[in-house]
Order: C-alpha cells, then sequence, then structure tokens
C-alpha cells in the first residue's frame, strides 16, 4: 500500500496502477477505481465500506481528511479522533492500494482555510432544510464541495458512503445526478454492533454508562419498524413511537425525529412508497445519528448466476407463480433498438441514440400474472404507448441489439428506468449483478448456480433437442469455465454473490423444484 500526501503523487500512483500490465483484465484498457472517502478514525464500518470496493474494483482508494469546511464554530473540528498509525495498519490489511492523507493547503490550496476565498459547491436548499441541516449551517456544503474535490481528483468509477449519513449519501448521489460527474455513488448497509449501534468515529467519545444506553437508537428505529409491518403508514405514529423508546433513557436529548423520502428528502406525512426515519440525539455530549428505511411494496426478487444455470427460465416461472412483474431487460434493449431503426438510426451511432433516450418511454407488464397454468409467456412491452411486444423479437432487431445494448449511454438510462420499477416493488429480475448494483435492496437475492459439469450436460441435451451438431463434453465445459471467468472478471456488471444472496445449488434439481424453493423463499420474506 503507497501513503500519498499530495495530489501530483496520488494521480501519479493510480497512472502507473492503472497501467500495470498485471493489471489488465479482459483487455480492458484501464483498471476500475473504487474511493472510499473518510475522515479517518477507521473502525468497522469502514471496513465493510473498503470490502466492498475490493470485490467491485482493481484499485482501491481510501482518502482520510478531516474536512473543516463541514464543521461549524462549535463543533469538535479540534477534538475529532485522529490516529493514522491505526487507520494505515487497518487499510493495510484491508487491501487499500493508496491511501491519500492530504493537508488542508494540499487539497484546498493556501487559501482554502478562508471559505470565502474557495470555490464552493451548494446542494438545493430543499434538501438542507430537513434532518441535520438545520442544527449543523454549511455543513452539507462543505462535504458537497469535498467530496466534488476528491471525485475530480482520483476520477473513480465508484465511491462508497454507508446509509447510516443518509442525508449526505441523498445529497451526493443528486450532486453526482447534476452535475454530471462520471463517477458512481454506491450506497452500502451500516454497520452496526451486536447491540444495533451504527459503528461511527463519534462511538469512541460515549463513556461507557453512555455505550451501554445507545443501543436505545436502534432499539427505537426496531420498534418503529414493527409498528410499519403493523400496518402503520402514519408519520405522526412512527415518530411518536420512536421518540417514546428514546425518552427510556434519562439525560439524552432528542434533536429530532423525522420521516422523509430517502431519495428527495421531501418531509412526509405518510409512506406511500418508502421513508427514511431518521434521528438525532445527544447523548453523554455525544452527537449520535442513525436512521432506517422503510419501504411499502412488495419485495423484489433478485437472482443473479453464472451463464447456463437457467435463471431466465426460472426467474420467468417465479414471477408468473408469484404474480409479479419479470423485469425482462432483453426486452427494454429490444424496444430502444426497434425504435433505433423505426427513426432510421444507425445502431453504431451513439451519440443520435443518446439523443433518442430522452424520447423513449418503455412500459412493461406481465402477460397471464399468477396463472399457473399458462406458459411463461413473453413480457408485454410498450414504447411511447405503442404496443410492441412481437416487432422486438423480430429478426432486424435481433440482428442489432447487440450494438446498441453495448453503448453506455444505453446501458445508463435504461438502469435509471429499472430502478424506477424497484420502487415500486414486486418484480423479478435475473443477471449477474442485480442484487449486489442493480437491487442492493432486494429483500429476497438468489445466487442460481450449477457446476461446470451440470451445465455442460444440459448445453448438450438442449443442443440435441434442437438438432444441432453433439459437442462434446470436454469441449462445453472449457468454454463454459471460460465464461465465468469472463463474466467474473469483466469492468462492467461482473457477475458476483452478493454477501446475503442465498445460494441454490440445481444439480440434480428439475427446474419446478428450483422454482418451488424460491417461491417458498419468497413467501418466507413475505410473512417475516
Amino acid at each position: 500500500m503507497q501513503l500519498l500526501k499530495t495530489v501530483e503523487g496520488l494521480r501519479c500512483s493510480l497512472t502507473q496502477l492503472s497501467k500495470a500490465p498485471s493489471a489488465v483484465a479482459l483487455g480492458s484498457p484501464e483498471k476500475s477505481v473504487g474511493l472510499i472517502p473518510t475522515m479517518g478514525a477507521l473502525h468497522a464500518g469502514h471496513q465493510s465500506l473498503i470490502q466492498k470496493a475490493n470485490q467491485e474494483n482493481d484499485i482501491v482508494v481510501v482518502s482520510i481528511f478531516v474536512n473543516p469546511l463541514q464543521f461549524g464554530p462549535q463543533e469538535d473540528l479540534a477534538q475529532y479522533p485522529r490516529d493514522l498509525a491505526t487507520d494505515r495498519q487497518l487499510c493495510e490489511a484491508s487491501g487499500v492500494d493508496l491511501l491519500f492523507t492530504p493537508t488542508s493547503a494540499a487539497l484546498y490550496g493556501e487559501e482554502g482555510l478562508n471559505p470565502a476565498a474557495l470555490t464552493q459547491v451548494v446542494p438545493p436548499a430543499q434538501m438542507t432544510a430537513v434532518l441535520c441541516g438545520p442544527f449543523r449551517p454549511g455543513h452539507f456544503q462543505g462535504v458537497a464541495t469535498v467530496v466534488t474535490k476528491l471525485l475530480s481528483i482520483v476520477q473513480p468509477d465508484r465511491a462508497y458512503f454507508g446509509r447510516k449519513d443518509a442525508q449526505q449519501l441523498a445529497i451526493l448521489k443528486r450532486l453526482v445526478q447534476d452535475l454530471n460527474l462520471p463517477s458512481q455513488i454506491v450506497p452500502c448497509a451500516i454497520a452496526r454492533a451486536a447491540d444495533g449501534l451504527a459503528h461511527s468515529s463519534r462511538n469512541q467519545y460515549l463513556t461507557a454508562a453512555a455505550r451501554s444506553q445507545a443501543a436505545v437508537l436502534y432499539r427505537s428505529l426496531q420498534a418503529a419498524a414493527a409498528a410499519f409491518a403493523a400496518g402503520d403508514r402514519s408519520g405522526t405514529v412512527l415518530i411518536h413511537t420512536v421518540r417514546a423508546e428514546l425518552k427510556t433513557v434519562p439525560g439524552l436529548q432528542i434533536e429530532y425525529v423525522e420521516l422523509v423520502h430517502p431519495e428527495t428528502l421531501v418531509p412526509l406525512e405518510t409512506i406511500e412508497t418508502a421513508g427514511l426515519l431518521a434521528i438525532a440525539v445527544y447523548l453523554d455530549k455525544t452527537r449520535l445519528i442513525d436512521n432506517i428505511t422503510l419501504r411499502s411494496r412488495l419485495p423484489i426478487v433478485a437472482i443473479d448466476g453464472p451463464a447456463g444455470a437457467g435463471k431466465s427460465t426460472v426467474a420467468r416461472r417465479v414471477a408468473q407463480q408469484l404474480g409479479l412483474l419479470y423485469l425482462d431487460t432483453g426486452a427494454m434493449y429490444r424496444a430502444v433498438t426497434w425504435l433505433t431503426l423505426q427513426r432510421e438510426i444507425e445502431p453504431q451511432d451513439q451519440v443520435a441514440i443518446a439523443e433518442l433516450l430522452a424520447d423513449c418511454q418503455i412500459q412493461l407488464s406481465s402477460l397471464d400474472a399468477g396463472d399457473e397454468s399458462a406458459a411463461p409467456l413473453q413480457t408485454r412491452v410498450w414504447v411511447n404507448q405503442q404496443e410492441v411486444t412481437q416487432v422486438i423479437r423480430s429478426q432486424a432487431v435481433t440482428s442489432q441489439v447487440s450494438a446498441v445494448a453495448a453503448q453506455p449511454a444505453v446501458r445508463a438510462a435504461l438502469l435509471k428506468r429499472q430502478h424506477a420499477y424497484g420502487e415500486k416493488g414486486g418484480i423479478v429480475m435475473e443477471g449477474r449483478d442485480i442484487g449486489t448494483q442493480v437491487f442492493p435492496q432486494a429483500e429476497l437475492k438468489v445466487f442460481l448456480t450449477a457446476s461446470v459439469h451440470e451445465r455442460a450436460r444440459r448445453r448438450q441435451l438442449d443442443l440435441k433437442a434442437q438438432n444441432q451438431p453433439t459437442i462434446a463434453l470436454e469441449s462445453l465445459e472449457r468454454s463454459i469455465y471460460e465464461r465465468d471467468r469472463q463474466d467474473s472478471e469483466r469492468p462492467v456488471a461482473p457477475l458476483r454473490k452478493a454477501p446475503d444472496a442465498i445460494e441454490v445449488q440445481t444439480d440434480g434439481l428439475s427446474v419446478e423444484a428450483v422454482i418451488q424453493q424460491i417461491v417458498q423463499l419468497y413467501q418466507e420474506r413475505l410473512n417475516a
């Protein structure tokens, strides 16, 4: 691991690492880079971010910078915990490649300590008018400024942030979107101690007695989650539930308990789709925050796995049996391709297709949803209110869909539309990175797999059924093994098993048995 203290040194090291021959994956011209911005005093929460970044990137960069711009005059800038030696050991043990520890002068320049002399990034006023915003004026402006600088300096493919700082996360996602920054903001689950307290650098301020009492934060949120599960959707009821539990701890001071939309941060009176229930308290003079997201929707089923594991057939049949929507991404790409051909645009014309996407409304619905006796028919598809279910299966579309689907603008646009379906829930989707990237919040994640030998055997039977020439089993096994390797190492949408996914090994199982196993898992999640 390299320790860098200057912007120039960091950029030089990134350039050297990105060009290292051992790092180039499958002909990719550059390595992927993951960034974890921190203020040091690293803990288990940071370790979980580093672990996820290591899983998804070739190069991992951790920055440690106690950012003066995000501290108010009465806040703990001088007392904020600093232990670079310990932080460095943790990063080295966790597989970090580059540790960036700039001074304020190195990051902001000599005038940077004077905010009036520095260009700053101002988040939308409505996003800072709630939760921590009124109590920490200027805080999110300081966060937005330093993160924008770090994204500009490092230019990572992905930047990782924990959901504990939910307001910060929502603002940074909006920042990247509004400023058209190429980095992806990756939300990561809150890392908690055994008693539920969210890991935080400020936890070390707590006395032993206060540390024991601090478990009430998570307990109060769980009480609200129980009320929500029982049918309460009113913000007034949920907030009262949290406050009542917090008040059981003498000396705890409540700063706020609020319910807002998790993406827009707009205050909610009632949860219709999703709500972020967030709290801030003072305990033993230490400010602590926590939150929980409550979703009022049917669960999402994310099915990942290697090629030849039967994901598509199983996903369609599971959706049909449960009465859910099979989110057919292949149909979405075909719909864009069909419209491209209709408008007489060359499939390789990336600029024209990027412009076309702004005028491309795609709607999906299931055929025979819930009808177990019906065959798993194609998803119905509309483009700009015109049904195209059959025409997108034409040979003309089939011959051009790969060229269109390979374009980054198309993938990005359709990913946004997939996320919109995810907001509503009640969908089944399969692929390589559904549970890790597309729907990391999915309630049920399944990793459907089979041995290389079994998948080769199935492929051989398929070829025979199609009256195709027989291929030797060993040759098919080598081909499948190589496909697995490529899918796992590809820089975009790599094959990954989510840490919380349930692996379903299908060797020796019929399609019906696999479907029933997943349906049973779904029912268990629904009734949990």
